[in-house]
């Protein structure tokens, strides 16, 4: 089969299309070939030799899949072999089969083609475990979400707002403030003419947020912190101006603020599996009734992989970039 190897650290340069046996699923593993793969920031990092994969899992990138199932291994039931289905991985979706616990595998909904499925598991699994388990949004309250216009911005303001919460978002230019405005975000601030402490606090009367899920951190965290309402939270999910940071400890003590964050990838199949039941339970209907969607912003074939990556680095796509096999 083909599959794309990451040769050595570096540039987009280093991803290579390469050959190699199909793999077979081993006990309660699905084997599926792939007619699309979603493309991540992890794919990024793991390129630049900075985001290795989890022990056992495939060396070559990709995190995500929609394809038809080739066959089945032994316990596994509810799937058949030529069912459509998109699936979560650990590694190894830039290629053209393979491998994942049937856990993390899910029925394409209702009318979406293989690219928009593929555009799903990475970025919904990651809202839905962050926003409504680990942060508990009800309804009725205020989210801000940064990097609104990416793959988790632009899913993160469909499902906060579809589930009933005011929806805030920064964003970094006016094209994809619009974007995000047109997707159901109340406000989008474009940080690189306003501030967006100062713009959020005037918007809501200065109440705040009371959730916010960050990918930034640095200097954001301060702010974030000044921005939280009572009982607020503030989760990470990633720390794209790095892992460190100063904050004010005696505002998250006076406001009783939780702060914590995660990663997707290295956790169990069991727990990506209860993500996927409730994702099917209380998402796959609105995405088989067309009220919510992935967002595209651009298909590569994967032998332009490395375009698809210079794509994503250049902070300019508004949704997924994904690639076909």
């Amino acid at each position: 089969m083909k599959y794309i190897d990451i040769t050595k650290s570096g540039g987009s340069n280093v991803l290579k299309l390469k050959h190699m046996g199909k793999p077979l699923p081993k006990k309660s593993e699905i084997l599926i070939k792939v007619k699309a793969a979603g493309v991540n920031r992890p794919d990024i990092l793991q390129r630049m030799g900075l985001y290795p994969p989890p022990k056992g899992s495939p060396l070559y990138p990709g995190l995500e899949v929609a394809g038809i199932i080739e066959s089945i291994g032994e316990n596994v039931s509810g799937f058949s072999i030529g069912q459509q289905v998109c699936a979560l991985l650990a590694g190894g979706g830039y290629a053209e089969y393979c491998v994942v616990p049937f856990q993390q595998v899910l029925p394409i909904p209702d009318g979406l083609s293989m690219i928009e499925a593929a555009a799903i598991p990475e970025t919904f699994f990651t809202v839905w475990s962050n926003i409504f388990d680990i942060g508990k949004l009800k309804k009725n309250e205020r989210v801000l979400i940064h990097g609104g216009s990416s793959g988790i911005g632009t899913t993160a303001i469909q499902l906060c707002s579809i589930f009933g919460s005011e929806v805030y978002v920064t964003v970094g230019s006016d094209e994809k403030r619009n974007a995000c405005i047109d997707l159901g975000a109340k406000e989008a601030i474009n940080y690189n003419k306003e501030d967006f402490y100062e713009s959020i606090i005037s918007h809501t009367d200065k109440r705040g947020v009371n959730l916010i899920m960050d990918m930034v951190s640095g200097d954001y965290v301060n702010k974030n912190i000044k921005l939280l309402s009572d009982k607020g939270r503030l989760i990470f999910i990633a720390f794209l101006k790095g892992p460190k940071a100063e904050a004010n400890f005696g505002l998250v003590m006076q406001k009783r603020i939780t702060i914590t964050g995660s990663t997707l990838r290295p956790q169990s199949k069991i727990f990506k599996g209860k993500i996927a039941k409730n994702l099917y339970k209380y998402v796959w209907p609105y995405l088989e009734q067309k009220k919510i969607r992935p967002i595209i912003d651009s298909v590569y074939p994967i032998e332009k992989v490395s375009e698809a990556h210079d794509r994503m680095e250049s902070n300019r796509h508004i949704g997924k970039i994904v690639l076909t096999v």
